[in-house]
Protein backbone atom coordinates (compact mmCIF):
# COMPACT_ATOMS: atom_id res chain seq x y z
CA UNK A 1 0.00 0.00 0.00
CA UNK A 2 1.29 3.36 -0.95
CA UNK A 3 2.21 5.69 1.72
CA UNK A 4 -0.89 8.11 0.26
CA UNK A 5 -3.44 5.30 0.34
CA UNK A 6 -2.15 4.80 4.10
CA UNK A 7 -3.01 8.39 5.22
CA UNK A 8 -6.14 8.66 3.17
CA UNK A 9 -7.17 5.46 5.12
CA UNK A 10 -5.72 6.65 8.45
CA UNK A 11 -7.71 9.93 7.88
CA UNK A 12 -11.13 7.68 7.16
CA UNK A 13 -10.31 6.26 10.67
CA UNK A 14 -9.18 9.39 12.67
CA UNK A 15 -12.90 10.52 11.42
CA UNK A 16 -14.50 7.81 12.55
CA UNK A 17 -13.16 7.69 15.59
CA UNK A 18 -14.17 11.51 15.95
CA UNK A 19 -17.55 10.76 14.75
CA UNK A 20 -18.02 7.79 17.34
CA UNK A 21 -16.96 10.13 20.47
CA UNK A 22 -19.17 12.80 19.20
CA UNK A 23 -21.74 10.69 19.90
CA UNK A 24 -21.03 8.16 22.19
CA UNK A 25 -17.60 9.10 24.42
CA UNK A 26 -17.78 13.12 24.65
CA UNK A 27 -14.63 13.08 25.62
CA UNK A 28 -11.70 15.87 23.66
CA UNK A 29 -11.40 14.83 20.12
CA UNK A 30 -7.85 14.73 20.10
CA UNK A 31 -7.35 12.47 23.30
CA UNK A 32 -10.28 10.20 21.68
CA UNK A 33 -7.87 9.86 18.54
CA UNK A 34 -5.22 9.18 20.58
CA UNK A 35 -6.49 6.48 22.95
CA UNK A 36 -9.05 4.85 20.00
CA UNK A 37 -5.51 4.42 18.08
CA UNK A 38 -3.80 2.82 21.21
CA UNK A 39 -6.51 0.80 22.58
CA UNK A 40 -6.56 -0.49 18.50
CA UNK A 41 -2.63 -1.18 18.31
CA UNK A 42 -3.25 -2.93 21.78
CA UNK A 43 -5.79 -5.37 20.33
CA UNK A 44 -3.87 -5.51 16.79
CA UNK A 45 -0.79 -6.81 19.43
CA UNK A 46 -2.64 -9.20 21.27
CA UNK A 47 -4.30 -10.75 18.31
CA UNK A 48 -1.23 -11.38 16.57
CA UNK A 49 0.32 -13.07 19.32
CA UNK A 50 -2.28 -15.11 20.00
CA UNK A 51 -2.58 -16.38 16.47
CA UNK A 52 -5.88 -15.50 15.90
CA UNK A 53 -5.33 -13.83 12.64
CA UNK A 54 -2.03 -12.11 10.92
CA UNK A 55 -3.05 -9.14 10.79
CA UNK A 56 -0.39 -7.25 13.24
CA UNK A 57 2.41 -8.20 10.53
CA UNK A 58 0.57 -5.92 7.75
CA UNK A 59 -0.55 -3.01 10.14
CA UNK A 60 3.05 -2.50 11.42
CA UNK A 61 4.55 -2.73 7.59
CA UNK A 62 1.81 -0.01 7.05
CA UNK A 63 3.00 2.15 9.46
CA UNK A 64 6.27 1.93 9.10
CA UNK A 65 5.86 2.91 5.22
CA UNK A 66 4.93 6.17 6.47
CA UNK A 67 8.05 8.35 7.74
CA UNK A 68 6.79 9.94 10.58
CA UNK A 69 9.85 12.43 10.70
CA UNK A 70 9.50 13.76 7.40
CA UNK A 71 5.64 13.48 7.33
CA UNK A 72 5.88 15.97 10.80
CA UNK A 73 9.09 17.61 10.70
CA UNK A 74 9.24 18.57 7.16
CA UNK A 75 5.38 17.97 6.14
CA UNK A 76 2.96 18.89 8.43
CA UNK A 77 4.37 21.26 11.27
CA UNK A 78 4.84 24.05 9.29
CA UNK A 79 0.87 24.46 8.86
CA UNK A 80 -0.22 23.35 12.29
CA UNK A 81 2.49 26.40 13.72
CA UNK A 82 1.66 28.70 11.42
CA UNK A 83 -2.61 28.13 12.32
CA UNK A 84 -1.41 28.48 15.89
CA UNK A 85 0.68 31.42 15.03
CA UNK A 86 -2.52 33.09 13.37
CA UNK A 87 -4.72 32.54 16.97
CA UNK A 88 -2.05 34.55 18.80
CA UNK A 89 -3.72 37.65 19.66
CA UNK A 90 -0.37 40.21 19.77
CA UNK A 91 -1.36 42.48 22.62
CA UNK A 92 -1.80 39.66 24.92
CA UNK A 93 1.21 38.66 23.52
CA UNK A 94 3.06 41.93 24.48
CA UNK A 95 1.60 41.97 27.97
CA UNK A 96 3.28 38.51 28.72
CA UNK A 97 6.31 39.06 26.53
CA UNK A 98 8.87 38.02 29.14
CA UNK A 99 7.35 35.68 31.23
CA UNK A 100 7.22 33.78 27.51
CA UNK A 101 10.64 34.62 26.50
CA UNK A 102 11.95 33.22 30.48
CA UNK A 103 9.55 30.08 29.88
CA UNK A 104 10.73 29.56 26.18
CA UNK A 105 14.28 29.69 26.81
CA UNK A 106 15.15 29.77 30.53
CA UNK A 107 12.81 27.12 31.65
CA UNK A 108 13.37 24.42 28.28
CA UNK A 109 17.18 24.94 29.31
CA UNK A 110 16.95 24.15 32.72
CA UNK A 111 14.42 21.12 32.06
CA UNK A 112 17.02 20.15 29.06
CA UNK A 113 20.21 20.24 31.61
CA UNK A 114 17.86 19.00 34.52
CA UNK A 115 16.69 16.07 32.89
CA UNK A 116 20.23 14.73 31.25
CA UNK A 117 22.21 15.03 34.67
CA UNK A 118 19.39 13.57 36.49
CA UNK A 119 18.43 10.81 34.20
CA UNK A 120 22.11 10.18 33.29
CA UNK A 121 22.84 9.71 37.59
CA UNK A 122 19.88 7.16 37.41
CA UNK A 123 21.37 5.41 34.38
CA UNK A 124 24.64 5.11 36.26
CA UNK A 125 22.60 3.77 39.38
CA UNK A 126 20.87 0.97 37.92
CA UNK A 127 23.86 -0.44 35.49
CA UNK A 128 22.62 1.23 32.26
CA UNK A 129 25.01 2.40 30.25
CA UNK A 130 23.97 5.89 28.18
CA UNK A 131 26.57 8.59 27.89
CA UNK A 132 25.47 11.89 29.64
CA UNK A 133 25.49 13.49 26.20
CA UNK A 134 22.45 11.14 25.08
CA UNK A 135 20.66 12.28 28.24
CA UNK A 136 20.85 15.16 27.64
CA UNK A 137 19.48 14.64 23.94
CA UNK A 138 16.63 12.91 25.63
CA UNK A 139 16.39 16.19 27.71
CA UNK A 140 16.35 18.28 24.99
CA UNK A 141 13.34 16.65 22.74
CA UNK A 142 10.79 16.22 25.79
CA UNK A 143 11.29 19.35 27.25
CA UNK A 144 9.66 21.99 24.96
CA UNK A 145 6.06 21.57 25.46
CA UNK A 146 4.31 20.36 21.49
CA UNK A 147 1.82 23.47 20.72
CA UNK A 148 0.40 20.89 18.57
CA UNK A 149 -1.16 18.84 21.30
CA UNK A 150 -1.53 22.05 23.98
CA UNK A 151 -3.36 24.03 21.29
CA UNK A 152 -5.53 21.19 20.37
CA UNK A 153 -6.14 20.06 23.97
CA UNK A 154 -5.86 23.23 26.80
CA UNK A 155 -6.45 26.46 24.15
CA UNK A 156 -9.94 25.13 23.92
CA UNK A 157 -10.87 25.32 27.46
CA UNK A 158 -10.47 28.51 28.04
CA UNK A 159 -8.34 29.05 30.44
CA UNK A 160 -8.42 32.22 32.00
CA UNK A 161 -6.08 35.05 29.73
CA UNK A 162 -2.68 35.60 31.18
CA UNK A 163 -2.72 31.65 31.70
CA UNK A 164 -3.66 30.72 28.12
CA UNK A 165 -1.14 33.51 26.70
CA UNK A 166 1.60 31.87 28.71
CA UNK A 167 0.80 28.66 27.84
CA UNK A 168 0.20 29.25 24.00
CA UNK A 169 2.64 31.53 23.69
CA UNK A 170 5.41 29.51 25.39
CA UNK A 171 4.44 26.10 23.33
CA UNK A 172 4.94 27.93 20.37
CA UNK A 173 8.02 29.57 20.67
CA UNK A 174 9.44 27.09 22.99
CA UNK A 175 8.94 24.38 20.49
CA UNK A 176 11.45 26.23 17.53
CA UNK A 177 14.06 26.85 20.40
CA UNK A 178 13.64 23.25 21.59
CA UNK A 179 14.50 22.00 18.22
CA UNK A 180 17.02 24.19 17.92
CA UNK A 181 19.02 23.31 21.24
CA UNK A 182 18.23 19.59 19.84
CA UNK A 183 19.94 19.76 16.59
CA UNK A 184 22.86 21.23 18.65
CA UNK A 185 22.89 18.43 20.52
CA UNK A 186 22.21 16.11 17.85
CA UNK A 187 25.56 17.41 16.12
CA UNK A 188 27.65 17.61 19.11
CA UNK A 189 26.69 13.29 19.77
CA UNK A 190 26.68 12.14 16.03
CA UNK A 191 28.56 15.10 14.26
CA UNK A 192 32.09 13.95 12.59
CA UNK A 193 33.89 17.37 13.93
CA UNK A 194 34.41 18.03 17.12
CA UNK A 195 31.98 20.88 18.56
CA UNK A 196 33.71 24.35 19.97
CA UNK A 197 31.53 26.85 21.78
CA UNK A 198 31.66 29.21 18.94
CA UNK A 199 30.58 26.70 15.98
CA UNK A 200 27.73 25.85 18.74
CA UNK A 201 26.73 29.52 19.45
CA UNK A 202 26.85 30.03 15.73
CA UNK A 203 24.79 26.79 15.04
CA UNK A 204 21.85 28.65 17.48
CA UNK A 205 22.11 31.71 16.62
CA UNK A 206 21.70 30.78 12.95
CA UNK A 207 18.40 28.57 13.47
CA UNK A 208 16.95 30.80 16.12
CA UNK A 209 17.46 34.33 15.33
CA UNK A 210 17.88 33.36 11.84
CA UNK A 211 13.99 31.66 11.96
CA UNK A 212 12.33 34.69 13.69
CA UNK A 213 14.17 37.27 10.68
CA UNK A 214 13.42 35.18 8.00
CA UNK A 215 9.59 34.58 9.43
CA UNK A 216 9.30 38.50 10.30
CA UNK A 217 10.21 39.29 6.52
CA UNK A 218 7.90 35.73 4.96
CA UNK A 219 5.06 37.69 6.96
CA UNK A 220 5.44 41.06 5.98
CA UNK A 221 6.02 39.99 1.76
CA UNK A 222 2.59 38.15 2.12
CA UNK A 223 1.01 40.83 4.36
CA UNK A 224 2.01 43.13 0.85
CA UNK A 225 0.90 40.16 -1.27
CA UNK A 226 -2.39 39.92 0.48
CA UNK A 227 -3.01 43.66 0.50
CA UNK A 228 -2.96 43.69 -3.21
CA UNK A 229 -6.05 41.45 -4.00
CA UNK A 230 -10.04 41.52 -3.43
CA UNK A 231 -10.30 37.86 -4.09
CA UNK A 232 -10.84 36.09 -0.89
CA UNK A 233 -10.01 32.60 -2.78
CA UNK A 234 -6.39 34.25 -3.70
CA UNK A 235 -6.03 35.40 -0.24
CA UNK A 236 -6.53 32.14 1.03
CA UNK A 237 -4.03 30.47 -1.37
CA UNK A 238 -1.43 32.72 -0.37
CA UNK A 239 -1.87 31.96 3.03
CA UNK A 240 -1.43 28.51 1.94
CA UNK A 241 2.12 29.35 0.14
CA UNK A 242 4.04 30.48 3.95
CA UNK A 243 3.99 27.01 5.30
CA UNK A 244 4.61 25.13 2.81
CA UNK A 245 6.92 27.05 0.33
CA UNK A 246 7.80 29.39 2.98
CA UNK A 247 8.76 26.50 5.39
CA UNK A 248 10.71 24.38 2.68
CA UNK A 249 12.82 27.58 1.65
CA UNK A 250 13.50 28.48 5.48
CA UNK A 251 14.75 24.44 5.52
CA UNK A 252 16.97 25.69 2.45
CA UNK A 253 18.28 28.46 4.26
CA UNK A 254 19.10 26.29 6.87
CA UNK A 255 16.95 28.48 9.75
CA UNK A 256 14.29 26.85 11.85
CA UNK A 257 11.22 26.78 9.91
CA UNK A 258 9.36 26.28 13.23
CA UNK A 259 9.99 29.84 14.45
CA UNK A 260 9.57 30.93 11.26
CA UNK A 261 6.13 29.88 10.91
CA UNK A 262 4.97 31.41 14.37
CA UNK A 263 6.36 34.61 13.86
CA UNK A 264 4.38 34.94 10.04
CA UNK A 265 1.25 33.42 11.48
CA UNK A 266 1.44 36.18 14.08
CA UNK A 267 1.65 39.19 11.56
CA UNK A 268 -0.72 37.56 9.23
CA UNK A 269 -2.78 37.33 12.29
CA UNK A 270 -2.79 40.59 13.52
CA UNK A 271 -1.35 42.85 10.92
CA UNK A 272 -2.91 41.21 7.79
CA UNK A 273 -6.12 40.53 9.69
CA UNK A 274 -6.89 44.40 10.70
CA UNK A 275 -5.96 46.16 7.41
CA UNK A 276 -5.19 43.26 4.56
CA UNK A 277 -8.12 41.04 3.65
CA UNK A 278 -10.98 41.63 2.02
CA UNK A 279 -14.50 41.35 4.04
CA UNK A 280 -14.90 37.83 2.78
CA UNK A 281 -10.96 36.87 3.41
CA UNK A 282 -11.53 38.18 6.87
CA UNK A 283 -14.96 36.35 7.61
CA UNK A 284 -13.09 32.89 5.82
CA UNK A 285 -9.97 32.82 7.46
CA UNK A 286 -10.44 31.44 10.52
CA UNK A 287 -12.50 28.55 9.65
CA UNK A 288 -10.43 27.94 6.62
CA UNK A 289 -7.06 27.41 8.94
CA UNK A 290 -9.25 25.54 12.04
CA UNK A 291 -10.56 23.00 9.21
CA UNK A 292 -6.75 22.60 8.16
CA UNK A 293 -5.56 22.46 11.56
CA UNK A 294 -8.71 19.82 12.45
CA UNK A 295 -7.86 17.72 9.67
CA UNK A 296 -4.29 17.67 10.03
CA UNK A 297 -4.19 17.27 13.76
CA UNK A 298 -6.35 14.14 13.26
CA UNK A 299 -4.10 12.28 11.22
CA UNK A 300 -1.19 12.78 13.39
CA UNK A 301 -2.52 12.20 16.61
CA UNK A 302 -3.88 8.79 15.39
CA UNK A 303 -0.13 7.85 14.03
CA UNK A 304 1.21 8.97 17.48
CA UNK A 305 -1.55 6.47 19.01
CA UNK A 306 -0.80 3.69 16.80
CA UNK A 307 2.94 4.04 16.72
CA UNK A 308 3.09 1.37 19.31
CA UNK A 309 2.91 -1.21 16.88
CA UNK A 310 6.82 -0.13 16.14
CA UNK A 311 8.43 -0.84 19.12
CA UNK A 312 9.46 -3.63 20.30
CA UNK A 313 9.12 -3.89 24.20
CA UNK A 314 12.32 -5.29 26.79
CA UNK A 315 11.99 -4.98 30.32
CA UNK A 316 14.79 -2.67 30.98
CA UNK A 317 12.37 -0.86 28.53
CA UNK A 318 9.80 -0.82 31.00
CA UNK A 319 11.95 0.23 33.72
CA UNK A 320 13.24 3.47 31.84
CA UNK A 321 9.47 4.20 30.60
CA UNK A 322 8.76 4.44 34.34
CA UNK A 323 11.40 6.46 35.40
CA UNK A 324 10.86 9.29 32.20
CA UNK A 325 7.19 9.98 33.21
CA UNK A 326 7.74 11.60 36.99
CA UNK A 327 11.11 13.01 36.02
CA UNK A 328 9.76 14.92 33.06
CA UNK A 329 7.07 16.41 35.45
CA UNK A 330 9.55 16.98 38.16
CA UNK A 331 11.82 18.99 35.64
CA UNK A 332 8.59 20.63 34.49
CA UNK A 333 7.46 21.90 37.92
CA UNK A 334 10.82 23.34 39.08
CA UNK A 335 11.32 24.81 35.57
CA UNK A 336 7.65 26.88 36.01
CA UNK A 337 8.17 27.33 39.94
CA UNK A 338 12.02 28.98 39.47
CA UNK A 339 10.16 31.20 36.77
CA UNK A 340 7.68 32.26 38.72
CA UNK A 341 9.64 33.45 41.39
CA UNK A 342 11.08 36.13 39.52
CA UNK A 343 7.42 36.78 37.73
CA UNK A 344 5.21 37.19 41.21
CA UNK A 345 8.19 40.32 41.92
CA UNK A 346 6.21 42.04 39.67
CA UNK A 347 2.92 41.47 39.29
CA UNK A 348 0.10 38.78 40.59
CA UNK A 349 -0.91 36.05 39.03
CA UNK A 350 -4.11 33.61 38.96
CA UNK A 351 -3.02 31.24 42.01
CA UNK A 352 -3.62 28.00 40.10
CA UNK A 353 -0.78 29.58 37.17
CA UNK A 354 1.58 26.98 38.10
CA UNK A 355 -0.19 23.83 38.17
CA UNK A 356 -1.85 24.89 34.87
CA UNK A 357 1.46 25.16 33.32
CA UNK A 358 2.84 22.27 35.11
CA UNK A 359 0.53 19.80 34.13
CA UNK A 360 -1.12 21.13 30.82
CA UNK A 361 2.71 21.40 29.55
CA UNK A 362 1.91 18.62 26.94
CA UNK A 363 4.16 16.82 25.09
CA UNK A 364 3.08 15.07 21.25
CA UNK A 365 4.04 14.08 18.08
CA UNK A 366 7.32 16.38 17.53
CA UNK A 367 8.88 14.66 20.53
CA UNK A 368 8.44 11.34 18.79
CA UNK A 369 9.78 12.57 15.26
CA UNK A 370 13.58 13.93 17.17
CA UNK A 371 13.43 10.88 18.61
CA UNK A 372 13.30 9.16 15.51
CA UNK A 373 15.47 11.78 13.75
CA UNK A 374 18.61 9.45 16.35
CA UNK A 375 20.60 7.31 14.59
CA UNK A 376 19.93 3.45 15.62
CA UNK A 377 23.17 1.20 16.23
CA UNK A 378 24.38 2.66 19.43
CA UNK A 379 24.16 -0.22 21.74
CA UNK A 380 23.35 0.21 25.84
CA UNK A 381 22.52 -3.30 26.04
CA UNK A 382 24.23 -5.18 23.23
CA UNK A 383 23.12 -8.90 24.59
CA UNK A 384 19.64 -7.81 23.73
CA UNK A 385 20.18 -5.79 20.82
CA UNK A 386 19.09 -2.46 22.99
CA UNK A 387 19.92 0.41 21.01
CA UNK A 388 20.12 4.12 22.54
CA UNK A 389 17.51 5.00 19.67
CA UNK A 390 14.94 2.16 21.67
CA UNK A 391 15.95 3.89 24.92
CA UNK A 392 15.12 7.23 24.17
CA UNK A 393 11.86 6.30 21.60
CA UNK A 394 10.27 4.12 24.46
CA UNK A 395 10.83 6.93 27.60
CA UNK A 396 9.53 9.64 25.05
CA UNK A 397 6.51 7.01 23.65
CA UNK A 398 5.39 6.95 28.08
CA UNK A 399 5.74 10.72 28.49
CA UNK A 400 3.58 11.83 25.40
CA UNK A 401 1.03 9.09 26.05
CA UNK A 402 0.82 9.82 29.62
CA UNK A 403 0.98 13.77 28.76
CA UNK A 404 -2.01 13.13 26.13
CA UNK A 405 -4.47 11.02 27.94
CA UNK A 406 -3.57 11.67 31.55
CA UNK A 407 -2.82 14.88 31.96
CA UNK A 408 -5.17 16.36 28.80
CA UNK A 409 -7.65 14.01 30.30
CA UNK A 410 -7.43 15.73 33.69
CA UNK A 411 -6.53 19.14 33.20
CA UNK A 412 -10.21 20.64 33.00
CA UNK A 413 -10.99 20.68 36.72
CA UNK A 414 -7.83 22.70 37.42
CA UNK A 415 -8.72 25.03 34.87
CA UNK A 416 -12.58 25.59 35.78
CA UNK A 417 -10.92 26.22 39.33
CA UNK A 418 -8.60 29.08 37.87
CA UNK A 419 -11.58 30.75 36.24
CA UNK A 420 -13.67 30.85 39.89
CA UNK A 421 -10.52 32.39 41.34
CA UNK A 422 -10.02 35.06 38.37
CA UNK A 423 -12.50 37.40 39.74
CA UNK A 424 -10.62 37.85 42.90
CA UNK A 425 -7.59 38.25 41.37
CA UNK A 426 -8.57 41.07 39.39
CA UNK A 427 -9.41 42.51 42.44
CA UNK A 428 -6.56 42.01 43.97
CA UNK A 429 -4.19 43.24 41.21
CA UNK A 430 -6.59 46.44 41.64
Amino acid sequence: MEAYHTLCFLAAGAALIALINSKIGKMQTTIAITAGAMLLSLAIIIAGQAGWFKLSHVAIETIASINFEDFLLKGILGFLLFAGGLGIKLDHLKDQKWEITALALGATLFSTFFIGFVLFGLCTLIGFNLDLIYCLLFGALISPTDPIAVLAIVKKLNAPARISTQIEGESLFNDGFGLVIFVTLLTIAFGTEAPTVGSVSALFLQEAIGGIAYGFVLGVIFHWLICTTEDHSMEMLLTILIPSTGYAIAELLEVSGPLSMVVSGIIIGNWTRKTGFSESGFKNLDHFWELIDEFLNAILFLLIGMSMLLFEFHHEDWIMMVIAVPLVLLSRYLSIRISYIGFKRFRYYNPMSVKILTWGGLRGGLALAMALSIPAGIMVIPEKNIDVKEIIMVMTYSVVMFSILVQGMTITPMIEKAKQLEPSAETEQE
